[in-house]
């Protein structure tokens, strides 16, 4: 619907006069000035104004007669008229006034119109063409950071010849790039960006000499950048990147832009060598190429731009060494150059740029030591060296001048001790040195950095213990000291850390025992003090850590009895307290925690009856192992092993029972060694074993209450719930409630049919049993077992009866969720999506997150599902089969820069809340 029929009959017989007496040249001042206010009077009809800025325009009535009050113009907000008569509306400025609706065509009538200015509102539907109407009055145009759809239109731009500021970024604009604007010689500023534009820039673009600000960046233009914007010699500022994907290279000809001081083509599928002319843009301050497919090496030209500030080339494919002629760049604050395949030492000269805040070079092939008087220009704020090959000492001087934030080291080869003045850097926020060689013992200071968020050292050689007196901090959130030589006892002042959320101290040589004060910590959600030495009982006060989702003391020397006030642990998912000196009874109270996923008690000296409700019922016999007093449905039943134990007691030996078992053992496996060998005859009926025709089995990852023939009764049409991309999903009762069975097409293949997986095309089935096999969060479903043969692969999960989040949003159920219940499941979705970038071993990425991949229990608890896009990170060379449907896939690296609006709002979000810290998720 256009904007005139959206006046209703009144508005359209209003327009009407005003366009008729826009037309009548009316001699007075004062009547062309009513003319103009009539029109904004219906430009205000069409709006919405929550917050009433628009209240004050308005009419007054005199004598009986309405007319315009003269003095309007000094009395409606965002009008501004001529000083002397004849008055008129010189500039009309609504911008962030929280406005919506649409642009009324009347707009139009304001034909002596310089300045013109919507931007940041929400103002929707197509731009009216009668919007050129206004003429050559009109200089300024910006109606950036709206809504605004649709083709743009252009028809009748020409008449509006005097144009100078053309602004429309940030709205929902399609189809191509409007040509007609190449009609606009007197423009200076024009930014389509931030777009859903598409198609190639126009080469007439070229012929816009006044130009000196272009922008079309974040669109969806292809084909290749045109030579002709060489032309644009008055361009101080040149953006083409993000989102856009362009054929070739940069052409040569944007060295002829010898005014440019802000060039950026980042994101934007550039491949080809850099070329060498862009040594003549000596008065660039910015050059952005990074996120592209650039080869070759690093142009020793660019020594040239000695007036640079900003030099990003990250995210390509550059090879060679970083060039000498760098050194020129004495203006350089950030040199980002991380993710190439560049070699070599990092040049001397690095460590003297004298202005240099920003060193991003991780992720390269760099060798050799770090230039030691790195940091003595006293500007550092971030450093970032990780994943290359460096070795020798820290620099000592890398916080000289307190302006360090941000140390990343890690996956190096790093040696010598941590620089003592690193605790005395204040604004210190982040330290990763994980993966060096690192000893000596950690800087006093370092835990006691008022700023300090993140301090990461695991697996180096430090030694001594960790610093006693931690003073009361509220920023540090994650400490891993783990797998180093540190010895001595956990300090107690440990607690004063208040914001800790993740501590990790497994690997070590700690001892003494497990401080009652870790009950302070009450935002803590990770514990791992495995594999040390420590003592004594496990304290009852670590029930008090209500925000703990995981907790790993096994291979201790913990003694005492399990405390019960862990059944406090309310929403803790894994527990692991195997290889101790535990005794006494699991106490039945931790089946109660709903949460719990996954528990270890193996290798104690735990005694009694092992839970077998809740979520133990779901638990297997390795989680009991090593007890031998311990029996349950999961071990020896308990009424076996009285009857042994009376035996033992009345002096018979106990080589009698075992010896029963080695029996039944043996039996066991003659059975099923005649079992794999046997054929479809009647030896094979006898055992009860299918025939090939139907080799089905069942794999099961908990202890269920079905078989495998149950779970094939269910597949028939009135079951089924779901089909997707990558299979059919079924309802199927079972005695103890439903679940649900995803049905996958499988090719055959003798490799793996023994395993009863399907063939190298299996649609994802291999790669959800890699993944949800080994998984245990609340907010990932669950793998119950899976059912397979040489034809059908089937999957079984927990049942959600609350389907799909996308069904609920887009379905024949659309509309029954409420906000509330919308912002608790994107949170869940994103616990279960930080698990699998985080805490899940190996890290996973979804690769496919969609609404309709999000699933619903009774409670409405977000589930996330479909891992047939899953990809193990530790294992890159895995899941190059891309099954099943795209939702949300994340790039290796990708960095939005640009405002958009709908799906790239969607992607945006996914990023934010299912990836923390992303960018170094993938590089760990």
């Amino acid at each position: 619907m256009d904007g005139s029929r959206r006046l209703g009959c009144a508005g359209v017989f209003a327009l009407a006069v005003v366009l008729a007496m826009s037309s009548c040249g009316f001699a007075s001042g004062q009547a062309m000035l009513s003319r103009e206010l009539q029109a904004l009077l219906l430009v205000k009809d069409s709006l919405h104004d929550p917050e009433g800025h628009l209240t004050g325009w308005g009419l007054a009535e005199r004598g009986g007669e309405v007319e315009m009050e003269l003095l309007a113009c000094s009395s409606w907000k965002g009008i501004r008229c001529s000083s002397s008569p004849p008055y008129v509306v010189e500039a009309l400025d609504v911008s962030s006034m929280n406005l919506s609706g649409f642009l009324s065509p009347a707009i139009g009538a304001l034909h002596n119109l310089v300045n013109l200015s919507l931007a940041a509102n929400n103002l929707s539907g197509p731009l009216p063409e009668q919007l050129w109407d206004i003429g050559s009055s009109l200089r300024f145009l910006n109606i950036s950071n709206n809504l605004f759809q649709g083709p743009f239109p252009s028809a009748n731009v020409s008449r509006c010849s005097s144009l100078q500021v053309l602004d429309a970024y940030n709205n929902n604009f399609t189809g191509p790039l409007p040509l007609q604007i190449s009609s606009l010689t007197e423009l200076r500023h024009l930014h389509l960006g931030g777009n859903f534009f598409d198609g190639v820039i126009p080469p007439q673009y070229g012929a816009l000499l006044n130009l000196t600000y272009l922008a079309l960046s974040g669109n969806s233009l292809t084909g290749r950048i045109p030579v002709e914007l060489g032309n644009l010699v008055l361009l101080t500022e040149l953006y083409l990147g993000y989102y856009n994907i362009f054929d070739g290279g940069i052409p040569s000809s944007l060295g002829r832009l010898s005014a440019l001081v802000v060039l950026d083509m980042a994101d934007c599928g550039l491949t080809d060598d850099i070329p060498a002319h862009l040594q003549n843009l000596t008065k660039l301050d910015s050059l952005f190429l990074q996120i592209n497919s650039l080869t070759g090496p690093i142009p020793p030209g660019l020594g040239a731009l000695t007036s640079i500030r900003s030099l990003d080339l990250s995210n390509n494919l550059l090879t060679g060494h970083i060039p000498p002629s760098l050194s020129q760049l004495l203006n350089l604050k950030l040199l980002n150059l991380f993710r190439n395949q560049l070699h070599g030492h990092i040049p001397s000269f690095i460590g003297d740029l004298p202005s240099l805040q920003v060193l991003s070079l991780w992720e390269n092939n760099l060798t050799g030591r770090v230039p030691q008087q790195l940091g003595t220009n006293e500007n550092l704020v971030i450093v970032d060296l990780s994943s290359n090959m460096l070795s020798g000492p820290i620099p000592p001087n890398l916080c000289l001048g307190d302006q360090l934030e941000r140390l990343v080291l890690f996956n190096n080869g790093f040696s010598g001790s941590i620089p003592d003045s690193l605790g005395n850097c204040r604004k210190l926020v982040r330290v990763r040195l994980g993966n060096n060689q690192l000893s000596g013992s950690i800087p006093p200071g370092l835990l006691a950095l008022p700023s300090l968020q993140m301090l990461e050292i695991p697996l180096n050689r430090l030694n001594g213990s960790i610093p006693l007196n931690i003073p009361l901090s509220t920023k540090l959130g994650r400490l891993d000291l783990s797998f180093n030589n540190l010895s001595g006892a956990i300090p107690a002042s440990i607690s004063n850390i208040s914001a800790l959320q993740t501590l990790l101290l497994n690997g070590n040589a700690l001892s003494g025992s497990l401080i009652g004060e870790i009950s302070q910590l009450k935002r803590l959600s990770k514990l791992d003090c495995s594999a040390n030495n420590l003592s004594g009982v496990i304290p009852a006060a670590l029930g008090q850590c209500g925000a703990l989702t995981y907790i790993d003391l096994s291979h201790n020397q913990l003694v005492g009895s399990i405390p019960s006030d862990l059944q406090y642990l309310g929403v803790l998912d894994y527990l692991n307290l195997s290889y101790n000196h535990l005794t006494g009874a699991i106490p039945p109270s931790l089946q109660n925690i709903e949460t719990l996923t996954s528990a270890d008690f193996s290798f104690n000296d735990l005694s009694g009856v092992i839970p077998d409700k809740g979520q133990f019922a779901t638990f297997n016999a390795s989680s009991f192992l090593g007890n031998a007093d311990l029996c349950g449905v999961q071990l020896v039943p308990c009424s076996l092993q009285t009857d042994s134990m009376h035996r033992r007691v009345q002096g018979e030996p106990a080589l009698v029972y075992w010896l029963i078992v080695g029996i039944i053992s043996s039996l066991t496996v003659v059975v099923f060694v005649v079992g794999v060998f046997c054929n479809r005859h009647a030896f094979c009926a006898l055992l009860g074993r299918e025939t090939v025709d139907s080799p089905w089995k069942l794999t099961a990852f908990q202890k269920l209450d079905f078989t495998a023939s149950h779970v094939l009764s269910c597949l028939t049409d009135e079951n089924v719930i779901g089909k997707g991309g990558s299979g059919t999903v079924y309802k199927c009762a079972t005695p103890s409630g439903f679940v649900a069975v995803k049905r996958l097409p499988g090719t055959y293949s003798q490799a793996n049919a023994d395993v009863g997986v399907g063939g190298s095309n299996d649609h994802g089935f291999s790669a959800e049993i890699q993944t949800l096999g080994k998984i245990r969060h609340r907010n990932i479903v669950r793998l119950l077992g899976c059912v397979s043969s040489r034809e059908t692969n089937l999957l079984v999960y927990e049942y959600m009866p609350n389907g799909s989040l996308g069904e609920l949003l887009h379905g024949t159920r659309a509309g029954t969720l409420d906000w509330a219940k919308r912002y608790k499941i994107a949170v869940e979705a994103a616990c279960g999506l930080h698990y699998l970038h985080h805490d899940c071993s190996p890290l996973i990425v979804h690769r496919d997150v969609k609404s309709n991949n999000i699933l619903l229990d009774s409670k409405f608890e977000a589930h996330v599902a479909d891992f047939g896009l899953a990809k193990v990170l530790d294992y890159p060379e895995s899941m190059s089969l891309v099954a099943g449907s795209y939702g949300y896939i994340a790039p290796d690296v990708r960095v939005h820069f640009e405002s958009r609006r709908e799906e790239r709002h969607l992607q945006l979000w996914c990023r934010i809340t299912g990836i923390d810290h992303w960018e170094e998720t993938i590089r760990a």
